[in-house]
């Protein structure tokens, strides 16, 4: 009787022990991120993918201060509809402070081994002349390689097209207020871009990469497109499956908004301190450039309608447009503005015309970084600074390609990214400009003052 007694409890403990055992496999995780979004001063936006089906709150506490008060986000239900991805909204947040967050899939805590965090801007209009500082990063072309999708050689050997991802380590570190990711921050392959579902597994194996886990989740992040995150390479207003690519784009990148005049696209803008930054879509509207003839545009008419009011309309000191394609290059065998130059010329006629003072351009695109450089008569000049690739191929040739505006000793044909730094006392305000290689060592810098863009 007491060996059966005992032979029932063993039986019982493993039973115990394989219940709790698939229970917690089965447990749904988080699968990428979290990631901080769009945060301004009274509300920040926090993104997380699961691993199933499952409601998500966000925990969000005020970093330092002795009554630091703990609230929750709403409740938001991840479904496969949504790629288990959910964006949430901390709107119980002041103005000029850091907080700290954790995520809480189905009641449970996720612990991470990493920092989350984030802070919101400051108030700092019609007060001190001792304004704060901030900075931006910048970059594009991220590549992550994945086994049984890569092009391969002539015996078979698959090619991974990504390397040199310790310069995710160098990002982290630089501890930026903002990353503006300038477009082919995706790679669609072709067994992905003529599908919903081939898409999403693209953004959602990108997005998972270990390495960006860290980057992710303390600094606020902005995104636009270009086209290996829309379709494939090169493609335009006539892909078919670009709507199902904005679909993945709103689920992945939590943005302040997406399109402008009622039409859909990715175009947004955000500030900075007295930064405004415009968000543009240089594909939903896009011109296939064989065409002759007819329309050629890049933006579409809407769109460089909301740019020339925005940028007329626009108070900031800074006025930083971010597109993927180069604005000022002059380079006509890679794809940039040079190729629709009404387009081009009615954007800078209007800036010049209309004495819109701090503005900049700030693209991706061409596997390498470069700054480019347009004297205007009667005017301050205008600039470009193109930041690529920070993981894809990069383009070794770069300081050899016809652009006849690259200021000299700019280009840089290596993994890299670049940051904007603002800082300056009232009325005396500076953008610096940095380009930074995949180890983080800084290649070369160059400062723009409040009077020099006048």
């Amino acid at each position: 009787m007491i060996a059966y007694t005992m032979t029932l409890r063993a039986t019982f403990l493993v039973l115990l022990v394989i219940f709790t055992t698939s229970v917690m496999s089965a447990q749904v995780r988080i699968a990428a991120g979290p990631m901080v979004g769009h945060v301004d001063m009274r509300e920040a936006r926090l993104w997380v993918q699961t691993t199933g089906q499952a409601d998500v709150v966000f925990e969000v506490e005020e970093a330092t201060g002795t009554n630091a008060r703990l609230f929750r986000t709403r409740s938001i239900r991840a479904t496969r509809t949504n790629q288990y991805t959910v964006t949430a909204i901390a709107d119980s947040v002041e103005p000029g402070k850091t907080y700290t967050y954790r995520v809480v899939i189905d009641g449970v805590a996720q612990p991470l081994p990493y920092p989350a965090q984030f802070r919101t801007q400051p108030i700092w209009k019609w007060r001190s002349n001792d304004l704060p500082s901030a900075t931006m990063m910048i970059g594009s072309c991220f590549y992550v390689n994945e086994t049984g999708y890569e092009r391969q050689d002539t015996i078979g050997t698959e090619m991974g097209y990504g390397s040199g991802f310790e310069i995710l380590d160098a990002m982290t570190k630089a501890r930026p207020d903002v990353m503006v990711w300038l477009g082919d921050n995706v790679y669609l392959r072709e067994p992905d871009w003529n599908s919903r579902s081939g898409i999403l597994k693209r953004f959602s194996h990108t997005r998972a990469f270990p390495p960006l886990q860290p980057f992710l989740a303390s600094t606020a992040h902005y995104a636009i497109w270009d086209d290996h995150d829309f379709g494939p390479n090169n493609s335009n207003r006539s892909f078919w499956g670009k709507d199902n690519a904005l679909e993945a784009h709103t689920l992945f990148w939590p943005n302040p908004s997406y399109g402008v005049g009622g039409k859909p696209g990715i175009t947004s803008t955000f500030e900075l301190l007295d930064v405004q930054v415009f968000l543009l879509d240089d594909r939903y509207y896009r011109v296939p450039e064989n065409m002759s003839g007819g329309e050629q545009t890049i933006l579409g008419e809407h769109q460089v309608q909301w740019l020339l009011d925005a940028l007329s309309s626009s108070t900031s000191t800074f006025k930083i447009v971010a597109v993927g394609s180069q604005f000022l290059s002059t380079d006509t065998t890679k794809e940039s503005f040079i190729h629709v130059p009404a387009e081009r010329q009615r954007i800078i006629d209007h800036i010049t015309q209309h004495k819109i003072s701090g503005v900049i351009f700030i693209t991706g695109d061409v596997h390498g970084a470069e700054l480019s450089k347009l004297d205007r008569a009667g005017s301050y000049p205008l600039y470009d600074f193109t930041s690529s690739a920070i993981t894809a191929g990069s383009n070794k040739n770069i300081a050899k390609q016809p652009n006849t505006l690259r200021v000299d000793g700019t280009a840089f044909g290596g993994h890299n990214y670049g940051t904007i730094t603002v800082s300056g006392r009232r009325r005396e305000r500076a953008l610096t400009l940095r380009l930074f290689d995949e180890q983080g060592k800084e290649v070369w810098t160059r400062t723009l003052s409040e009077r020099d863009l006048r």
